[in-house]
């Protein structure tokens, strides 16, 4: 299949897939409300609209849900990872949940809301047991009495995340639900009457119904990509992958027998045989960590990266192909058509799919297509 010429690259972002995707997740999630998170300009996917009219969205930093606001996403939207002097009185007047996670976040979220002559509606986050951002169940008691005596101030939510809701059985996730039942019960017992308790993330929403509470936070999964291979894979799951990348083959050339490829020579071809070069490299996002190994669909065939991933492009042996200049690299996509999928280069780069899609640069163009909303 040839691609455009003028196509350097793409990666093609199906929201049939993603609508199909979150269709998959609500009939998982007991009932609870969905929140779609977007971080990361939506783990690498660009800009996606909302999935589905009421659904939440959420956001790691104030400057990507003040960007989505700034776009005209409308809707209950939450951010969580604040550090001090942020953007709070935006985020306030914008409508945003923040979350608090001790008191000098409170303090100055409450200082913004008397700023904005507004109150500030905040999500009082618990570490259950993860050990990175919430409050440690000793010091719970103070925040939850300041912040419901704080008039600047109403609490609208209760949150924790899971450490290993991705490892089915791992005695960290019941240990967590125990302590975030506590920890509700101590807030809910001092008068807060949120309006979500939620702790669930993607693989805790395929897996754990105990989990799912008022809301469940779904990230990756609804992207088409599995949490865990523990859990299986996407199709397994039901879930069908959102992004396809592609590039267009950019030479095709023969070379004899022990000709070196790419820096350091660390491939060197066996016999006569045929190059591709695809117009891809480290500064699109493509793993250096997978040379050698990354696979590519490429005339028909499944091929490997020869030798080293460059900045901005990598070569793969055709063993004697043909392969005219233009013909479509396909790097990663559903599976379909018997292309690699996320997965398959996650493994090739020991790493984790998230990181595959999350990191595809900006100088790959993002390309919508099955635009056509439905009931999602």
């Amino acid at each position: 299949m040839t691609q455009n010429p003028a196509v350097r690259a793409r990666a093609e972002i199906d929201l049939g897939a993603l609508r199909a995707n979150v269709r998959t997740l609500r009939a998982r999630s007991s009932g609870a409300q969905l929140m779609a998170v977007v971080k990361a300009d939506a783990y690498g996917h660009g800009a996606v609209p909302a999935p589905g009219r009421g659904a939440w969205i959420g956001t790691a930093t104030p400057d990507e849900a003040l960007a989505l606001r700034a776009a005209g996403i409308e809707g209950p939207m939450m951010c969580w990872l604040w550090t001090p002097g942020g953007p709070w009185r935006e985020a306030i007047e914008a409508d945003i949940d923040v979350s608090v996670s001790g008191m000098w976040a409170l303090r100055e979220v409450a200082e913004a809301a008397r700023a904005a002559g507004r109150t500030a509606r905040i999500q009082l986050k618990a570490d259950t047991g993860l050990g990175r951002n919430g409050c440690q169940p000793a010091d719970w008691p103070e925040l939850v009495h300041a912040a419901l005596a704080a008039p600047e101030v109403t609490v609208t939510g209760l949150w924790s995340h899971l450490a290993c809701a991705d490892e089915p059985g791992h005695p960290s996730i019941a240990a967590q639900l125990s302590v975030f039942e506590e920890m509700l019960g101590f807030a809910q017992k001092a008068g807060v009457t949120p309006e979500v308790r939620h702790i669930a993330n993607s693989p805790a929403t395929l897996t754990l119904p105990e989990s799912h509470y008022d809301l469940v936070r779904t990230g990756i999964a609804m992207y088409g990509i599995s949490p865990a291979p523990e859990l299986g894979t996407a199709r397994e799951l039901g879930l069908r992958a959102v992004m396809t990348l592609s590039a267009s083959v950019a030479l095709s050339k023969q070379v004899p027998a022990g000709h070196g490829v790419s820096y350091g020579h660390h491939y060197v071809t066996e016999h006569e045989t045929t190059l591709g070069l695809v117009p891809l490299g480290y500064a699109d996002g493509i793993p250096r960590h997978a040379s050698g190994r990354g696979p590519v669909l490429v005339g028909g065939k499944v091929r490997t990266a020869a030798g080293r991933i460059a900045m901005d492009q990598f070569v793969v042996d055709l063993e004697g192909d043909t392969v005219e200049p233009g013909a479509r690299a396909v790097l990663f996509g559903p599976g379909d058509a018997g292309e690699p999928t996320a997965e398959d280069w996650a493994r090739a780069a020991d790493t984790i799919a998230y990181e595959i899609v999350t990191r595809i640069g900006a100088r790959v163009p993002r390309v919508h297509v099955n635009e056509r909303s439905d009931a999602a």
